[in-house]
């Protein structure tokens, strides 16, 4: 007997697909006929091709901001992936202090980027900032605006200090889906703790630790309010990342083709590098399941 489905809850999800369309589909197809027009202002426009991608990929501007970003990314991923582990395996499991640290690292994540971005903005400040003034207490010359290297160590801390949460608690909640019967069998079996993790507790997070770092690379790459606030993108260029680059080059010099062109590359990029995650890390799994 052939039952009769019912398509009437697609009318519910229609408004969403419309507004989904209305802002993102739009827009995106905004940026690409500026990125093969040239203007003169007037509103008048002239087919310019390819020649703004041509212009992107030469030039050594977007190569010195790729560079920095990538840099950026691989710090970040190599710091908070392994710290969020580690607090994760070192978290209560259950009880009043299990809450009690789920809900303190929350807290991070609750505030907005650009709140963070003005908090570590006053907090490295050596006039009136509680970090700089105790680093120049203790006879450290520490200075966010004027050296790379500062400015470099306030964003990379700053951006630990707001999302390792997410990864711990992602981490967390894989850790909360193992059965007891796996430890009581690597209690039997005398496993070392190394043995417990590399065997039992790491396999069992690996889907959670391949959304943390799709997110963690994702957002790092894509960063641009916190640094901002913070040095804004100082000093030089030091901190200057796509982002940054990018929103300079629409707003700041308004060259509207060579920014359209700049975001199609910066997205597409985005987009292979999240796919070779993905696949290798989806593949590592299939492996570890043999």
């Amino acid at each position: 007997m052939n039952k009769t489905v019912n398509q009437k809850a697609w009318f519910l999800v229609l408004p969403v697909l419309v507004l989904v369309a209305f802002s993102a589909v739009i827009p995106l197809m905004t940026v690409v006929n500026y990125s093969v027009q040239d203007t003169f202002g007037n509103n008048a426009f002239f087919w310019a091709g390819l020649d703004w991608f041509d212009e992107m990929v030469h030039s050594d501007r977007l190569h010195a901001a790729l560079g920095r970003q990538v840099l950026f990314s691989a710090i970040i991923l190599a710091i908070e992936v392994p710290l969020g582990i580690f607090i994760a395996l070192n978290m209560p499991k259950k009880g009043f202090w299990s809450s009690v640290t789920l809900v303190l690292m929350a807290l991070p994540l609750l505030i907005p980027w650009n709140v963070v971005g003005t908090i570590w903005q006053i907090f490295g400040r050596v006039d009136i900032g509680l970090l700089g003034r105790a680093l120049s207490a203790l006879g450290i010359d520490y200075n966010y605006t004027n050296d790379p290297l500062d400015a470099w160590a306030t964003v990379i801390v700053m951006d630990v200090w707001h999302w390792t949460s997410l990864v711990a608690l992602l981490c967390y909640a894989g850790l909360q889906s193992i059965p007891q019967a796996y430890y009581q069998a690597a209690r039997i079996d005398q496993a070392t703790r190394w043995k417990v993790f590399r065997y039992i507790e790491l396999p069992k997070m690996s889907g959670v630790l391949l959304i943390a770092v799709l997110l963690r690379f994702m957002d790092s790459f894509m960063i641009y309010t916190e640094p901002f606030v913070v040095t804004g993108g100082g000093p030089g260029n030091a901190t200057t990342f796509l982002s940054i680059d990018l929103v300079k080059m629409a707003v700041g010099q308004f060259d509207l083709g060579p920014a359209a062109a700049f975001s199609i590359m910066y997205f597409l990029v985005i987009l292979l590098v999240s796919w070779v995650f993905y696949t290798v890390m989806t593949n590592f799994d299939k492996e570890e399941g043999l």
